[in-house]
């Protein structure tokens, strides 16, 4: 992984998305995280709780389309993007910091062509490492898991199977496009047919960079 910021406090930050500081939210990670003490378990705790109990809208064939981390809390479900804003934020608010990662990945028959995933990694100081996690909800053949030592992701990168890959880039903020999209719609069965195919960032590393060209001549 390579970051966007070598700052840590960068990984903590309010925002307008990432909005920690709601009192709805951070009452119900206190509750989550409530008799826990390790930022291991407050990580495991709070990533279960919204990979488990905020549903993926696709998945329930809901066309609310929400973005901010209190907006998906407040209505109980959102994509992946607005699930990874809600992860984000209650680890921040815990003092975990957290990031977003970005999956290039094939979509499903009968769509075609390819869509960005968003994920989430978290730093966690008492072991010194990042784990990079996938809230996005299990179903199916999906079965992402919290694990210190392997990495469990909704999508494991297999080109065979239409992952393509995963951008090396740790960012302190959710990608542009993936917030421009979620403001733009307010139908999420709409918003399906236009989610990003790839993510075009200043901030994206070099390595990633190079992973975009090979997209386009995939």
């Amino acid at each position: 992984m390579i970051f966007q910021s070598s700052n840590l406090d960068d990984y903590l930050t309010i925002t307008s998305v990432i909005d920690w500081d709601n009192p709805d939210l951070q009452r119900k990670t206190l509750d989550i995280t409530r008799g826990l003490s390790s930022d291991i378990d407050k990580a495991r705790g709070l990533f279960e709780w919204v990979r488990d109990s905020i549903p993926h809208s696709k998945d329930i064939d809901s066309d609310l389309v929400t973005c901010s981390a209190s907006e998906v809390l407040k209505m109980g479900t959102g994509i992946c993007y607005a699930k990874s804003h809600l992860f984000a934020a209650m680890c921040r608010f815990v003092n975990i910091p957290t990031g977003f990662c970005y999956q290039v990945y094939r979509l499903d028959p009968p769509e075609a062509g390819t869509a960005v995933h968003a994920l989430n990694a978290v730093y966690l100081a008492s072991i010194a490492k990042w784990l990079r996690l996938d809230a996005r909800g299990n179903t199916g053949n999906i079965d992402a898991q919290f694990d210190v030592n392997e990495e469990k992701l909704a999508f494991p990168v297999d080109p065979e199977k239409g992952e393509l890959f995963i951008y090396n880039t740790v960012f302190s903020q959710p990608a542009t496009q993936v917030v421009e999209v979620l403001i733009r719609y307010d139908n999420r069965s709409e918003m399906w047919r236009h989610l990003p195919q790839a993510i075009d960032d200043e901030y994206l590393c070099h390595e990633d960079r190079k992973l975009n060209v090979m997209l386009i001549a995939f």
